[in-house]
């Protein structure tokens, strides 16, 4: 009984995200918010955001250069270090980081908002005033998280390669021109292409679980914060789903286009 009801609840709550997403996608082809309102989510998602994904990403390029050093001195390349720094963010680090940072500073505080507007009655109230609360509460956010989540990508990419370069070349000693040499061999434009075209799925995911457990929140304080910490479980989850998917498709689409791989030597 009680995995049937697990199971039965499980089919409910993908079926009501999937009635959930069409109204928001049929309000945003159909009429977009005011300018201001979007501006507000735009500032909030984006600027807001940027100092802790350029801290994030200087760090992991920094922990990439520290734990790959002495395997790549062991067997004399530790010159093409940059490669493997400047790949791995492109590709993979720089999308789920800036995402992971998105989902637990945004999605979570999306989710508590929205949860206590729910709680408190606010998005009643919308209703009764004739406003839709899809089309003015969850398509800005919707709209913030998926056309700004690049921009954040790219700076986790960027903070990334400069912190792998200053710890590469200042601190370990590399010589600056193989590096960068390498470094540049090494990263092709689908790289960085396929970093980006990952976010946009991960900023759509953020939004639309964050919103939806926030319109969906169980009465009380204690309802508000199992909204905020669901919302970031399942974005998070979610995101490796996605990435695992998508890298599966663009590995396949990057060997078509470059059959010898990215070369080390």
């Amino acid at each position: 009984m009680q995995w049937g009801t697990a199971v039965v609840d499980g089919i409910s709550s993908v079926g009501d995200l999937a009635y959930f997403t069409w109204q928001m996608l049929s309000w945003m082809f159909t009429r977009l918010p005011r300018r201001g309102t979007m501006m507000i989510n735009f500032y909030q998602v984006g600027v807001l955001s940027l100092p802790v994904v350029a801290l994030t990403g200087t760090f992991i390029g920094m922990v990439l250069a520290v734990q790959s050093y002495y395997q790549f001195q062991a067997i004399g390349l530790e010159s093409r270090l940059g490669v493997v720094i400047n790949t791995s963010l492109v590709r993979e680090l720089g999308p789920v980081l800036a995402a992971t940072m998105l989902a637990g500073r945004v999605g979570g505080a999306m989710a508590a908002v929205l949860g206590t507007m729910r709680v408190t009655e606010q998005i009643d109230a919308l209703t009764t005033m004739g406003a839709d609360p899809i089309h003015y509460l969850v398509v800005p956010r919707f709209l913030a998280c998926l056309l700004l989540i690049p921009a954040l990508t790219v700076m986790a990419d960027f903070m990334g390669i400069v912190g792998g370069y200053f710890y590469s070349v200042i601190i370990l000693g590399i010589d600056r021109a193989a590096y960068l040499h390498h470094s540049r061999e090494g990263v092709v434009g689908f790289d960085l292409f396929s970093g980006i075209f990952k976010s946009f799925f991960f900023g759509g995911i953020i939004a639309i679980i964050s919103c939806y457990r926030g319109f969906n929140c169980q009465p009380g304080a204690e309802g508000v914060g199992k909204a905020a910490t669901a919302a970031f479980v399942y974005s998070f989850v979610l995101i490796l789903a996605i990435d695992l998917f998508l890298n599966i498709v663009l590995d396949s689409i990057y060997f078509m286009i470059y059959p010898e791989g990215t070369m080390l030597f």
